[in-house]
């Protein structure tokens, strides 16, 4: 039984957790906040509740995984999950173009896009997505179930997978953005729903390889869920089977430095100055967080893949009058290179009774935060009458998500992707310490719920197999 210290309580952090107990370990979770759940943070006032984090689950299958593999109750015992449909409803204001497309169906989206954007519309979206299928394929073990190791791996998820139609001219001399295949493959308005969902991430369609489209891809095949209460309720089960796991967990105790001896990792410093001996440490958080000299990697490490990550910016509207039986749970609003996401959970945990909605607005940005104005204007796009209902707001700022997570400047991670020459690759779950891993968002595969809980399972493996470990089944 060895002695393993995991700092931070998020999703990625906890799914280590209780895997690394079931296998025997002894596992205690350092946690410099009073809660857990990472980024699955809730907000509640007079009666109404928000997720101030993921308003959906995508690829559930990462978090029915670890429940069959750390306990006898699965995911569905736990928590009441739900596939939401339509998927996600388009909104594009200056194409006058408003269309719901139903969840996992490939031929009730194409139908969905042919009545919406003109014959033809659907054949060509599911192409690129079953191009994108052609992507995920290739890519989907060293890209998600697999340690990354440098070398020839990072080599080869360098290269862009999609396979894009190739014309003449510049593209046929090098891959080409996700914005171009949007362009090119999809055209228009039609172009605009496949950037703007990548956007979502995180991501810069301008900049994003195609590979990017496995993003959509994923969504329409495995499906959107929500987790009933509020996706917080997803934390607080995983955090439910980790105490059943006997995993002990140590509130507002921050880690000043991941301590070495004889050459490897011996254990943390807290803030108050306790010392806490470990066989192996792993860091669920941004490694920003922890000084220089804990973290001896190479240049290719987290402090230079954080830099110029996006945040996100929320509004938590609590609004008069019923939520219409028509309302669409997510609900993307494209503006001219940005746009919104609306999130209207059919839920009563969220209100405090059937004649008030709550919604939340939320919008990815970077160095310039959107006004409350600009989204308020584009938020009424999806839910007319707004204003007028609204009884008040509440808005989250970077400044509050770093203040939640710790992640410098409220940096929110997107996914790793392959292409861009390995751009968008995150730090190998081993580090140049033996004994010193990394879970969470901020090490390989990269964030969002799936990716991180993945960690999870590669961290593990890697500690309880070792080195010869090739990958989760």
């Amino acid at each position: 039984m060895a002695r393993i210290a995991v700092i931070g309580a998020g999703m990625g952090a906890m799914a280590t957790a209780a895997r690394l107990a079931v296998a025997g370990h002894r596992v205690t979770v350092y946690e410099r906040g009073t809660t857990y759940g990472g980024a699955l943070g809730r907000y509640e006032r007079e009666g109404f509740a928000f997720d101030t984090g993921p308003g959906l689950l995508h690829l559930p299958a990462v978090y029915r995984d670890l429940f069959v593999k750390t306990g006898k109750r699965s995911l569905e015992d736990c928590v009441d999950t739900v596939q939401v449909d339509p998927a996600v409803r388009h909104v594009l204001p200056h194409h006058g173009i408003d269309v719901a497309l139903p969840g996992a169906s490939r031929g009730g989206v194409a139908a969905a896009l042919d009545t919406a954007f003109g014959p033809g519309s659907g054949e060509r979206w599911n192409g690129v997505l079953g191009r994108a299928r052609d992507a995920w394929d290739a890519t989907r073990r060293p890209l998600l179930e697999e340690p990354l190791r440098t070398g020839e791996a990072r080599r080869t998820l360098g290269g862009d997978p999609y396979p894009a139609l190739r014309r003449s001219g510049l593209l046929r001399r090098r891959p080409p953005t996700l914005a171009e295949v949007a362009d090119r493959e999809l055209g228009g308005a039609l172009g605009e729903l496949l950037t703007g969902l990548v956007r979502t991430y995180g991501l810069d369609p301008a900049s994003a390889p195609g590979s990017a489209a496995v993003l959509p891809y994923m969504e329409q095949t495995f499906g959107s869920w929500y987790v009933r209460g509020g996706m917080r309720a997803l934390a607080t089960a995983v955090y439910e089977r980790c105490l059943e796991r006997k995993v002990a967990f140590v509130f507002g105790a921050e880690v000043r430095e991941v301590l070495t001896a004889a050459g490897r990792t011996s254990g943390l410093l807290l803030a108050d100055g306790t010392e806490v001996e470990a066989d192996s440490v792993v860091c669920g958080i941004d490694p920003r967080q922890l000084p220089a000299r804990s973290l001896p990697w190479l240049p290719e490490a987290v402090p230079a893949r954080g830099e110029g990550m996006p945040s996100r910016v929320t509004l938590l509207l609590a609004l008069r009058g019923a939520r219409p039986a028509d309302a669409v749970h997510r609900t993307l609003v494209h503006a001219q290179g940005a746009g919104i996401t609306v999130i209207r959970p059919d839920d009563p945990a969220t209100r405090p009774d059937a004649d008030h909605e709550a919604v939340t607005v939320s919008a990815v940005c970077g160095p310039r935060v959107p006004g409350e104005g600009q989204l308020l204007e584009l938020a009424e796009k999806a839910v007319p009458g707004l204003r007028e209902r609204l009884l008040w707001h509440e808005v989250r700022t970077p400044a509050d998500v770093e203040a939640a997570t710790g992640a410098a400047g409220g940096s929110v991670p997107p996914p790793a992707l392959a292409g861009a020459g390995g751009r968008l690759l995150y730090p190998a779950n081993t580090t140049a310490v033996p004994g010193l891993y990394l879970a969470g968002g901020w090490a390989h595969p990269g964030g969002g719920l799936p990716h991180a809980g993945m960690t999870g399972a590669l961290v593990a493996g890697l500690i309880v197999e070792g080195a010869e470990f090739r990958g989760s089944q």
